[in-house]
């Protein structure tokens, strides 16, 4: 018998039809995740949560059933792979997927962008090995729980998540008697500062750069309020930021 038709006879034509199945459910469940970080502008969108899911699939059909030849123990002895371990393909595919996950998390000031989007290509993975493992049930427990994090959760935040976002700049004159009115102003606003950047300049100037969060809006006017009522205060500048723009 040839060498290729040894291979052939390993799978029915069926079992071809379910690897079928499982890397094309691979290719829609990580592309509906991939779309939905795409449309909040995330850096891993639809493609690269496709190739991660179907990648994933793909190392676990392989790592399940690519070493069939090597299942009977006379196969392993003829072919020198006694004791071969087919799991070993997948566990690596943890590894290089932790790689990947690295990648996408990036440091701004005190803020962390990525984290959320590390998490769906590590359980886009997870999903992608269960499905190439052919374990249907599990794969959708995980898509619903996956949807309630990435689509529910958003759309419904709590605690710290429900916090909108502000980005606050002050350029100031005679700084000095200002800074007082103005940690009073943030305390009254009731406010958590995750980042601030204070700046002199030569000519006596001082610049506030702030991002402030808040569980109720700041109000724009509420802000040129406070600036028509301080005349050192030379310009500022408020944009407020989507909350996915900061988790």
């Amino acid at each position: 018998m040839t060498l290729a038709g040894f291979y052939f006879r390993q799978f029915s034509m069926i079992q071809y039809i379910d690897f079928a199945f499982r890397l094309l459910l691979a290719f829609f469940i990580g592309g509906t995740i991939g779309l939905e970080r795409s449309n909040h502008f995330k850096e891993a969108g639809i493609r690269t949560h496709i190739l991660v899911c179907v990648t994933a699939a793909l190392i676990m059909l392989i790592s399940k059933y690519g070493f069939a030849d090597l299942s009977g123990t006379e196969m392993m002895e003829t072919f020198g792979t006694k004791g071969a371990d087919s799991a070993r393909v997948a566990a690596q595919a943890v590894s290089g997927i932790s790689f990947l996950c690295a990648g996408v998390i990036i440091k701004v000031g005190s803020n962390i962008k990525g984290l959320t989007t590390a998490a769906g290509i590590w359980m886009t993975a997870g999903i992608g090995l269960a499905i190439g493992a052919g374990m249907y049930f599990v794969v959708a427990v995980t898509v619903v729980l996956l949807w309630i994090v990435q689509y529910a959760l958003y759309k419904m935040p709590f605690g710290a998540d429900s916090y909108d976002s502000y980005h606050v700049v002050l350029k100031v004159r005679n700084a000095q008697d200002f800074d007082a009115e103005l940690q009073t102003k943030l305390k009254e606003l009731e406010v958590q500062i995750t980042d601030s950047n204070i700046t002199w300049t030569r000519d006596g100037g001082t610049e506030y750069d702030f991002i402030l969060r808040r569980a109720e809006s700041i109000d724009y006017n509420e802000l040129k309020q406070f600036v028509a009522e301080h005349e050192e205060i030379i310009s500022y500048s408020y944009c407020p930021i989507n909350r996915s723009h900061v988790i």
